[in-house]
């Protein structure tokens, strides 16, 4: 088993660091971290190491015991009260990412194991946001539209006649389930192989009823359209999630929570970019004279029109990079790159004078060889090469 860290280091602060440095790292070490974000091995033990170190450094009188008795100090903890007095999900300042509060998918449930006394919570529903780069570039408020399930207003959500009433299903005795027992044989002996399956009576919900609400055909809930507008943040990276909790499917059990609605952020294609994380990407089209002699281009980015030098002398495939002309990660605090990459043209039809010119071009070349150099500075550079390339 790992050794527990100690919580300064990690949130890599030092030990008198202010409220406002421990907040700070905290929220860029979350944005890193949080599963939601980051997919990869390790990555929520991570999250919850630094949550719990924010929730300790965080409180003045939590932190006292800490600095004084180390983690014996603020061993008798559960997790809801380490986090009683802390707002996490207030503190990512609308980065849609799910990390407070004891409702359904809370940060407690979702990533210390814990489960809410009472019934189970519905399940989470899922939904596609296509936004255009614009909004990746400003954030802010987006509609999303969806179907979910809510409770029958004719029966009240028991899916029975109003005036009958729910019994406990005789077939399972109320516990929703019917258990079947086999025995095999196996090398160690007999074993005992029990087989537990929803009631087919009742449909797992222990009670049934006489006569079904007509409305909900007995179903319970009934399907709507909904709308609801959600807060997209600076540098909303692709394939995000925006989780609003409560939003999603309700519970199957009488007084359970609803699940959340997951919004899930694709980018709008762009037929002026190609989207590569924070990165932009471009291809811009000259014809031979231009490659050859250099020339000046205007081309978009998300600013609005620059103008671009393509170089005497450029070859195909050139990659030229406007820095920090690209979007914004995610938080604002600094903009990827715009990579333009230049192809040449090569006619496919040549005009008589076309030609002429031409045939001249390539006697002088067979007359004059060597002069097939890259001129003197140029920033020449495969795509490939190029794309791997991170320039600060």
């Amino acid at each position: 088993m790992a050794a527990q860290r100690d919580y300064y280091e990690v949130l890599s602060v030092a030990r008198d660091a202010d409220a406002g440095a421990i907040k700070d790292a905290f929220r860029a070490l979350a944005l890193k971290y949080h599963p939601d974000r980051n997919k990869e091995p390790g990555a929520e033990d991570k999250f919850k190491e630094m949550a719990a170190a924010y929730a300790v450094l965080s409180d003045p009188e939590k932190r006292r015991a800490y600095d004084e008795r180390g983690f014996a100090g603020v061993a008798g903890f559960t997790p809801e009260e380490l986090f009683r007095n802390v707002d996490l999900g207030d503190l990512m300042g609308g980065f849609g990412l799910d990390l407070g509060g004891l409702d359904g998918g809370g940060v407690f449930e979702r990533f210390f194991g814990g489960r809410r006394r009472g019934p189970p919570r519905g399940r989470d529903l899922e939904v596609v946001l296509e936004i255009p780069l614009s909004r990746v570039m400003t954030g802010g408020e987006e509609q999303v539209s969806y179907a979910r399930a809510t409770p029958c207003g004719a029966c009240r959500g028991t899916g029975a006649k109003d005036g009958t009433k729910l019994h406990r299903c005789a077939a399972c005795d109320g516990t929703g389930r019917k258990t079947q027992e086999t025995r095999r044989r196996e090398h160690a002996g007999e074993v005992l192989v029990r087989n537990i399956t929803p009631c087919g009576d009742c449909g797992g919900r222990g009670e049934v009823v006489d006569e079904v609400c007509s409305t909900c055909h007995g179903r319970r809930v009934l399907e709507e359209q909904r709308s609801l507008s959600v807060k997209v943040p600076v540098g909303a990276e692709e394939g995000m999630v925006l989780r609003v909790p409560g939003h999603g499917m309700p519970s199957d059990a009488s007084g359970g929570v609803a699940g959340d609605l997951l919004v899930i952020v694709r980018t709008v294609a762009d037929d002026r970019f190609e989207r590569h994380d924070v990165d932009l990407w471009r291809r811009e089209r000259v014809a031979v004279p231009d490659a050859v002699l250099g020339t000046q281009r205007t081309i978009p980015t998300p600013d609005g029109d620059v103008e671009l030098t393509i170089p005497a002398g450029t070859q195909p495939g050139l990659v030229l990079r406007l820095a920090g002309k690209g979007l914004p990660e995610l938080g604002g605090r600094t903009r990827g790159d715009l990579l333009v990459r230049v192809d040449v043209e090569i006619p496919e039809h040549l005009g008589k004078r076309q030609r002429e010119l031409y045939e001249e071009l390539r006697m002088h070349e067979k007359a004059a060889p060597g002069n097939h150099a890259h001129p003197k500075g140029a920033h020449v550079k495969s795509g490939r090469r190029a794309a791997k390339e991170r320039v600060s």
